[in-house]
């Protein structure tokens, strides 16, 4: 704006901040994934993603909390201190930082937090993400299951895509892995993703991380295979990234036997692309760490 004074410039910059966010640091993998690193106004730590593919989609993974509460051990977001809920514009500054550089085309709400703990705020994201080029039918929001949530958004908000992160077929496996299916059990969470099916008319996405000798036998594809209707739910395989916890990742050999079982009884599976993780910006693996 250099037509008004420069004395009125450096004091709008002081007293009005471009952001919400200041970034603190970025860090670039070998695949052009780019991982950013911004403190809230309060100090609070917040790690956004954004992932380039050969197809020349630009996709941005946004966090909506600070930390997480819900504690899954397999995810590095789960062993920080939980700090507050993001504000909505907190959540869009986050995908401003990477629409400045580039444009943008999809978007997943699958960074820090869960979601729908924070349901007010994504939704008011996600009504002006358009604005920045990502339609609301390229925008996913991620969840652990937290039913009153999934409820809410079945009939409120944009058309945007619901992923449920499930991990186990079985409650007792899924409790150890993810405290909150002792809340919300996991019969309970798949009659919600159906009623949001039902109302919504898209197919919800699931997500399965693939942890060698606890997830990934032959038995477990067709336990998984037989709680999911194929007519609304799509398996997304996750290869597991280090997060210094107790698990390996399967082998390429497991995770396709587990891809080939679910395929052959008709439930629609994709083995997800991992991207960003030596930086620690893949899947699980945000916990604001250098």
């Amino acid at each position: 704006m250099s037509e008004l004074p420069a004395g009125l410039r450096d004091e709008l910059a002081e007293q009005v901040p471009f952001s919400t966010l200041a970034l603190e640091r970025e860090a670039r993998a070998a695949d052009g994934t780019v991982k950013a690193l911004f403190a809230t106004g309060d100090g609070r730590p917040v790690e956004a993603v954004l992932m380039r593919y050969r197809d020349s989609r630009r996709s941005i993974c946004l966090s909506s909390q600070s930390g997480c509460p819900l504690t899954c051990t397999f995810c590095a977001t789960g062993s920080m201190r939980f700090g507050r809920n993001l504000t909505a514009s907190e959540i869009l500054d986050q995908a401003l930082h990477f629409r400045r550089a580039g444009a943008v085309d999809n978007c997943v709400f699958m960074g820090m937090g869960e979601p729908l703990l924070n349901l007010d705020s994504v939704l008011a994201a996600c009504e002006r993400l358009p604005d920045l080029g990502i339609t609301h039918r390229r925008t996913a929001i991620s969840t652990v299951g937290w039913v009153p949530g999934i409820e809410r958004l079945a009939v409120e908000g944009p058309p945007v895509r619901l992923a449920l992160s499930l991990h186990a077929a079985d409650d007792a496996l899924r409790s150890e892995l993810m405290p909150v299916n002792e809340r919300y059990p996991l019969a309970d969470v798949l009659e919600s993703c159906r009623g949001h099916y039902a109302r919504r008319r898209r197919r919800i996405f699931v997500e399965y991380v693939m942890l060698a000798g606890v997830n990934d036998r032959y038995e477990q594809a067709v336990a998984l295979a037989g709680v999911l209707d194929p007519r609304v739910f799509k398996v997304n395989l996750i290869p597991y990234n280090p997060t210094g916890g107790p698990f390996q990742g399967s082998s390429r050999q497991a995770i396709e036997a587990f891809r080939a079982a679910l395929d052959q009884r008709g439930v629609p599976v994709t083995v997800r692309l991992t991207r960003g993780r030596d930086i620690a910006a893949a899947c699980g693996q945000l916990a604001a760490r250098a």
